[in-house]
């Protein structure tokens, strides 16, 4: 059987899993970023249970435990620290059997270059557009400076800006949220902290989330309200971002008090129209550039591992590579469909500054029957498996 060779575009998360898996499932790999050099930016993340049991699925066993923190508790509060639900994480974390790791963007990063070690990773090539020739199956990609690369399949993991999305189906208007992200990873330590303790405190149009990374480190979130255009291009200072959480619990306003100002980031919060149909012939698309959401659930990257873990599952062995294509299409797209449609719905929910909403908001979340709300989260953190065939059973001749 013939090796086929995947073309990834781009080397963030989605790309580099999606590289690492593909390669084992046999397939040659070669990896092209538009960036000059792989940076991460200064920011933490959670790969929850359902990433953690997609890569095992894969072949991939990353460590991530010990590059990270597991995720041992997560409280919602109000804007002073008062206590409005925990969350049962962990117990629904030990029914899943994988862990929930808290860990920072780098760490993250790292850990995927070393799975995709060897792979040949071309930088500063950013595509332009790609052709298939309709004789071979085969799929050509250009580069903005003039090379091309040819492959038995593409796929395009480059991001919210997608130059592989763009080409499939054309120029498109992004959804924004209605409010701006601010990002800080800082060294801190608070008494109300357990290692891998989450807490989100929730106020009027405006959120801030605490995470403990482990090792005295502190990966902070916080959200304002405000229009796209000034969200999109945000340039304020941390005295802006102090001010909006102006008498806010005591941990909120130190986090950002022992942040430098030079490692908060700015970043707009949106989405686009869900895309029905991800690709054509031999090109698909994995993680946000299939199905960009809100930050919401905190499962962004959790989706685009999921993805990479089914592509490699279809791609395995496989002889008609659109059809493989098409498959993986469809085992993913009502599941990434309900995770879009879910954060876009909880971001607005979380995020609404109404005064009637918002106690309705808090009240709503306090007194949500436990087995409810396990029900809810656990789907989240479950990896989905596809249904195994049904199995034909002869019917045995009755006994004489």
């Amino acid at each position: 059987m013939t090796q086929h060779k995947a073309l990834v575009i781009g080397a963030g998360i989605g790309g580099l899993t999606a590289a690492a898996a593909l390669r084992r499932a046999g397939l040659d790999v070669e990896i092209y970023e538009r960036a000059s050099e792989l940076r991460a930016a200064g920011s933490g993340l959670s790969v929850m249970s359902n990433a953690i049991t997609a890569l095992a699925e894969a072949g991939l066993d990353l460590g991530l435990e010990h590059r990270g923190t597991p995720l041992t508790s997560y409280h919602v509060r109000t804007t002073r620290g008062r206590l409005i639900r925990e969350f049962p994480f962990p117990d629904i974390i030990r029914k899943v059997g994988a862990p929930s790791v808290l860990i920072t963007r780098s760490a993250l990063q790292q850990a995927l270059r070393e799975a995709a070690d060897g792979i040949p990773l071309t930088l500063g090539a950013a595509a332009e557009d790609f052709t298939t020739d309709t004789s071979t199956g085969r799929v050509r990609v250009r580069f903005a400076d003039g090379r091309e690369a040819t492959g038995d399949v593409l796929v395009g993991a480059d991001g919210f800006h997608s130059a592989v999305r763009r080409r499939l189906v054309g120029p498109e208007e992004s959804q924004d949220s209605g409010y701006v992200v601010w990002l800080g990873l800082t060294p801190f330590s608070h008494p109300r902290f357990t290692p891998g303790s989450v807490t989100h405190y929730w106020g009027s149009g405006r959120r801030f989330g605490l995470v403990d990374m482990g090792g005295g480190l502190l990966y902070w979130w916080g959200t304002k309200n405000m229009p796209a255009e000034r969200s999109h291009d945000w340039r304020g200072g941390k005295a802006e971002v102090a001010a909006a959480f102006a008498g806010w619990a005591g941990e909120v306003r130190q986090a950002i008090e022992v942040t430098p100002e030079d490692a908060i980031l700015a970043v707009p919060s949106r989405d686009r129209p869900f895309l029905e149909r991800w690709g054509r012939g031999p090109v698909t698309l994995l993680g946000d550039a299939a199905h960009p959401m809100l930050t919401s659930l905190g499962q962004g990257c959790g989706m685009a591992i999921e993805d990479a873990a089914v592509l490699a599952r279809h791609l395995r062995g496989a002889t008609d590579v659109p059809r493989a294509l098409r498959a993986y299409e469809d085992e993913r797209r009502e599941r990434t469909r309900v995770m879009v449609a879910a954060s876009r719905a909880i971001s607005d929910f979380e995020q609404s500054e109404n005064p009637v909403r918002r106690p309705v908001r808090d009240a709503y979340f306090r007194f949500l029957p436990r087995r409810r709300l396990v029900g809810t989260l656990e789907g989240g953190l479950t990896f989905p498996r596809p249904a195994a065939p049904a199995t034909r059973t002869e019917e045995q001749p009755h006994a004489s």
